[in-house]
């Protein structure tokens, strides 16, 4: 792995997460690297699945639902947070676009046919609920920005807002912004402040005024608002039964 986090070794990557207890069934690249922004100084956000055997689910002791770890590789933080199927399945189905971005991450560090199985459902969880999702979050990273004038969560901020919209007009999860300023909405400077975060994982604003940034996100939330409204995404996943089914097959094997 080198430095400068721009650029993923994934042989690393890979050598890392052969030390988990449990048995993956996928790990892959979150974070700055899967939305198209990653800073010199970026942190490595895996994320992932982990498969707990059947006497650590129906006996008394239990193993853990989610396992978090954080160390230093080669200079860089990496931080490894995986859920048993069963709670990452539970939080699919609860209308969570974290975890399908994450399920459906183009940046695979480990995959199984197990993960291929969880991909090939993930369209059924789809809902016009998960602008909700998209929503708070860019209001929560906007509250961020407002407090710390930081590109980080400014860009978090459009990369939500424009996620969300793509995925009430085509029913498809893209987090990379690179790909969303394709959109018409998306403002032009955008490129502007993604080459400035590269720089700088906590970088100050630079380009935009604070009045045209407010315009822009308001105007993105109502085209949300509009998207959500239009949407031909259904009311709720419909993945339930086969979900129920698969980890049912998945723990007995």
């Amino acid at each position: 792995m080198t430095r400068d986090m721009r650029q993923l070794d994934y042989p690393e990557l890979r050598a890392i997460i052969t030390g988990q207890p449990y048995r993956l069934l996928f790990a892959t690249v979150s974070g700055a690297h899967l939305y198209g922004f990653p800073s010199r100084d970026s942190d490595v956000d895996l994320r992932g699945v982990h498969l707990l055997p059947v006497e650590k689910v129906v006996g008394l002791t239990t193993g853990p639902e989610t396992l978090d770890r954080t160390w230093f590789q080669n200079g860089a933080e990496v931080d490894l947070v995986t859920h048993d199927l069963t709670k990452f399945v539970r939080l699919m189905l609860r209308r969570n676009g974290y975890v399908l971005e994450q399920l459906l991450s183009p940046l695979v560090v480990a995959t199984t046919p197990e993960h291929e199985e969880l991909i090939a459902l993930a369209p059924d969880c789809l809902t016009r609920w998960h602008a909700h999702h998209y929503r708070g979050f860019a209001n929560t990273q906007w509250d961020f920005f407002v407090k710390k004038s930081e590109l980080k969560p400014l860009l978090y901020t459009f990369r939500v807002l424009l996620t969300g919209i793509h995925l009430m007009r085509t029913g498809v999860v893209q987090a990379d912004l690179r790909e969303l300023v394709e959109l018409a909405e998306a403002p032009a400077y955008l490129g502007e402040l993604m080459a400035a975060k590269a720089e700088a994982e906590h970088g100050p604003l630079v380009g935009p005024s604070r009045e045209q940034l407010e315009r822009d996100v308001t105007a993105l939330q109502a085209t949300l608002d509009q998207a959500e409204t239009d949407s031909k995404l259904a009311d709720r996943p419909t993945a339930d039964a086969a979900l129920h089914e698969f980890i049912v097959r998945t723990r007995l094997s």
